[in-house]
């Protein structure tokens, strides 16, 4: 073999994801996202049921193994039950390792529960396993098409010189649907290649079943179908062509139509007998996020300092310019790659929370990489046409794009470069530094919380102000027999049990990217009510569907009957979909008997620039 050959290139690189996988061990793989990605295959295979009457069991076990803070992976119906979040293409991939894991769990008396430690390693072993695979598949797509060299240079740069090196070597990561679905695109690429030459039915069977695959695991990924579609399409005689191809092999196609089917079919049948619908968004009952297909956020992905794409992996401005070095150099394939590109691109950045929370630059554009390697392949053969000096100009950037690539992945690992909160001004002060001043962190974006309780712990980073306050004194429905202040109070019974709302409009609040909530009303329980329960409710409402709700029940405090007592709570403003998105403030009266509100009042507090 040659001392660069690709065959030693990819064994390396199967070393090193191998070896990093093991120092990198996760603690629980099967956590966050994955939780609810892997759900599916306990409770079908141990638990014995997909139906949800309640969460406690999943509840249960993620407080053994600290897999989630709250259960954000399923979703409440309004029968009562839950489902799960996500679509059940992921527990596919995982299923064989799951089984074995389960053997081992038996064999070795660990916790046949889905979760103890065979069933983590063996998931594991399996994002290993499609990793390694997508590699060899990446690599026989690009000798295909190039030169050693050239499919040497692209295969290393798609690996170390973009976000693909931390989702694949670090913490379980590989169990994600992202570098999942990097192995399926590599597969469509091959077996797309593979059928179109031979016309084989093998091909398009293990086509059909990767493309159902895709599919079923983000249901987005639809426009993968754009791949073998207008493959060899590239003016009307070959459109002609192609037609004629499909009408000539229509039983293959047949063929791969039904095996596409089939793989979603029991994702339909779960949908129907839990929800009665055969095609159910669960994403749509929680309405601060969605698609905005009319928005889309495409400048944002590409160049944004949060999590812009170009920004964080600059390597693939090769690959974006290599689509029209395709286009010279390839039109039989132009079309196919750059239809799926585009479309793929839009879907992305159309996705109201675009920076993806808790992830180094975009990860759900290294499904693509496959696709994206052939172009920066085609702009790599055309610069070694070039002259010497442009030769050693794209060297030099192309080591200093890997470089930083894996510079800042090392930041990513040690916090440095946060997953969701960066702006320009903190990416300026900690640019290829390998720590961080504690006065910095002020430049981030205001600091969520997962479980959706958040504490305002730096008020005097703020400015504050009043935006209104309800005295009840003119007020269309008041009651005079008790006030804090003035003549008139409002009342609550167990006919009227919402107070008055006090609303904004987002751009009323702030135009920054948050806004403490400050609401704070005088309550008075007389003394015949012994168990007094009411809340003081926030929410946000987009085209007047409710969203970023947070409640705080009262009673969990200490509340003095007879008299006045002061409540005051503060809210941290969500990530909205709109400036005009609405909130919403108000006193909910869950208990019986009489209750009295006065002075009632909502601040807000804008950070100081």
């Amino acid at each position: 073999m040659k001392p660069f050959s690709v065959k030693k290139i990819l064994f390396f690189i199967v070393v090193f994801v191998i070896v990093n996988n093991i120092l990198f061990y996760p603690n629980n793989i099967l956590s966050w996202d994955v939780f609810g990605y892997y759900a599916y295959l306990p409770l079908k295979f141990i638990y014995h049921s997909l139906h949800l009457n309640d969460l406690h069991l999943l509840e249960v076990i993620a407080k053994e193994y600290n897999s989630t803070d709250t259960l954000y992976q399923f979703v409440y119906l309004p029968e009562g039950n839950s489902i799960i979040k996500y679509s059940m293409g992921l527990s596919y991939f995982y299923a064989p390792f799951f089984f074995i894991g389960h053997l081992f769990a038996l064999l070795f008396q660990f916790k046949t529960d889905g979760y103890s430690a065979p069933y983590q390693f063996a998931i594991l072993m399996g994002g290993i396993t499609y990793t390694i695979l997508g590699l060899i598949l990446l690599t026989k797509v690009l000798q295909h098409f190039f030169e050693d060299k050239i499919a040497i240079a692209a295969l290393i740069l798609t690996v170390f010189a973009t976000n693909y090196v931390f989702h694949v070597t670090m913490y379980g990561q590989n169990a994600m649907s992202h570098s999942l679905l990097f192995f399926t695109y590599a597969g469509i690429l091959w077996f797309t290649i593979q059928w179109h030459q031979t016309h084989k039915i093998k091909y398009i069977i293990v086509l059909a079943i990767l493309l159902g695959l895709t599919i079923i695991a983000r249901p987005s990924e639809i426009v993968c179908l754009f791949i073998p579609l207008f493959w060899n399409v590239y003016d009307q005689q070959s459109l002609n062509a192609k037609w004629q191809l499909i009408l000539k092999e229509w039983k293959q196609i047949l063929i791969l139509t039904v095996i596409i089917a089939l793989i979603q079919l029991p994702q339909i049948i779960y949908w129907k007998t839990q929800t009665g619908h055969f095609l159910y968004d669960s994403y749509g009952n929680n309405y601060g996020e969605g698609f905005e297909f009319f928005h889309p956020y495409i400048l944002e992905v590409l160049f944004s300092f949060r999590k812009g794409w170009l920004l964080y992996t600059p390597i693939m401005i090769v690959a974006v310019a290599g689509l029209y070095r395709l286009k010279k150099d390839e039109p039989k394939i132009f079309y196919a790659l750059f239809i799926y590109f585009v479309f793929n691109l839009y879907i992305v950045s159309s996705w109201s929370c675009w920076w993806y929370a808790q992830s180094f630059s975009q990860r759900s554009l290294i499904s693509s990489y496959p696709v994206m390697a052939i172009s920066m392949g085609y702009f790599i053969k055309w610069i070694l046409t070039k002259r010497n000096i442009y030769r050693t100009v794209f060297l030099f950037f192309a080591i200093c794009f890997l470089v930083l690539n894996i510079f800042q992945t090392i930041q990513f690992d040690k916090g440095i470069i946060d997953g969701d909160r960066m702006t320009a001004a903190y990416y300026g002060k900690t640019f290829l530094k390998m720590n961080v001043k504690e006065e910095d962190k002020s430049l981030l974006l205001v600091n969520r919380s997962f479980s959706g309780y958040n504490t305002f712990k730096d008020e005097f980073n703020y400015h504050k102000r009043d935006m209104e306050v309800l005295t009840f004194e003119n007020y269309h429905y008041k009651d005079t027999t008790i006030a804090f202040e003035g003549k008139a109070s409002y009342k609550l019974d167990s006919n009227l049990f919402y107070s008055p709302e006090i609303t904004a409009k987002y751009k009323q609040l702030t135009d920054q990217d948050h806004a403490w909530i400050r609401a704070s009303a005088m309550v008075y329980i007389p003394k015949d009510v012994s168990n007094p329960k009411f809340s003081l409710i926030f929410k946000f409402e987009n085209k007047h569907r409710p969203y970023g709700f947070w409640g705080y029940d009262a009673e969990k405090g200490q509340l003095k009957i007879g008299e006045w007592n002061l409540i005051s709570v503060d809210y941290l403003t969500p990530e909205v979909r709109s400036v005009n998105d609405v909130l919403k403030v108000f006193i909910f009266h869950r208990g019986k008997g009489l209750l009295f509100i006065d002075n009632f009042k909502v601040e807000v507090f804008e950070r100081n620039l």
